[in-house]
């Protein structure tokens, strides 16, 4: 049977939070698990990353009982931005210290250098044990703009990435998953790609570290308009947003309110709050939920699960 799942490993934002405070919605960085299409299409690589490679091993290591006859991880990783708290779960992957793992890692380029040049110099060569190419598995990273479209086809092992004017008629069709994504620059220093993950006629954005603009961020409207589930960045309440003391205005995040707002615009079915504060603890983001409780809105919490099939 065909699902379109979603999984929510990590929910917070800016650095991790190991606290007995925060056991309820959970204190790892960003990372969300889809699937979709017979395909593990992993949303950012922050600590949260790391429970879900610790899953998949020990699914592989189950799989078989010689590492010839088990079946090999096979994941893509979209990075929205490689932010710390979301890349910082990478190294502490354990999928990637396997030979017979498949992944694919893809993300905006920035500062005129590769994604990979990027992330080498940020996790590992002076802040990690090893080096990025040490890395066992068979990692294939990617660049993307705002032209890509990645697809994946049924029963193949990577994505294919084309540019939007190499599309041709018949290269996807409902049973695939197509990745479409745009580079917004309501977040500093260098932007945020969102993201839309398209699969048998449902539609799932992912919209994470970014702030709204007045009357709304026309962009994202058009880019989400319609989409079944909207997953939105909701780092501060209103009142610490416009604190007079410590305003969070320009720190590239929205409100609870903006992403009611976004929904609304986008007409989009459904909403996740994502992102939160790492100083909101359990009973600050109770008290939030239930300020939105008649929203028709989801609070993000670690383990949650949502199908859209």
């Amino acid at each position: 049977m065909d699902e379109f799942k979603v999984k929510f490993r990590g929910v917070r934002g800016s650095y991790p939070v190991p606290s007995k405070d925060f056991l309820k919605y959970g204190g790892n960085t960003a990372c969300v698990e889809v699937h979709a299409g017979g395909h593990l299409i992993i949303l950012d690589a922050g600590t949260g990353l790391i429970s879900l490679g610790n899953e998949l091993m020990q699914q592989y290591i189950e799989s078989g009982t010689t590492l010839s006859d088990r079946t090999p991880v096979k994941c893509s990783i979209l990075l929205s931005h490689i932010h710390l708290d979301h890349i910082q779960g990478f190294p502490f992957f354990r999928p990637t210290h396997l030979s017979s793992t498949r992944m694919t890692l893809m993300g905006g380029v920035n500062y005129n250098e590769t994604l990979e040049q990027e992330l080498a110099k940020l996790l590992f060569t002076k802040s990690f044990p090893l080096d990025l190419g040490d890395i066992a598995a068979d990692l294939r990273i990617k660049d993307l703009n705002e032209t890509s479209y990645i697809i994946f086809k049924k029963y193949e092992e990577f994505p294919v990435i084309k540019r939007v004017n190499e599309i041709k008629e018949g290269d996807f069709n409902d049973d695939d998953v197509v990745i479409t994504c745009y580079k917004s620059y309501a977040h500093p220093q260098n932007g945020v790609f969102i993201y839309k993950i398209a699969h048998k006629g449902k539609t799932l954005v992912y919209a994470t570290d970014k702030e709204s603009y007045p009357g709304g961020d026309k962009k994202l409207i058009k880019f989400a308009k319609g989409c079944d589930l909207i997953i939105h960045d909701a780092q501060y309440s209103t009142e610490d947003y416009l604190s007079i003391y410590v305003p969070k205005q320009g720190y590239g995040h929205s409100t609870f309110e903006m992403a009611l707002d976004c929904k609304k615009q986008v007409g989009a079915k459904q909403i996740v709050f994502f992102h939160y504060d790492p100083g909101y603890n359990d009973e600050k983001l109770d008290l939030l939920a239930e300020e939105y409780a008649d929203e028709n809105a989801i609070m993000a919490y670690e383990g949650l699960e949502i199908s859209l099939l």
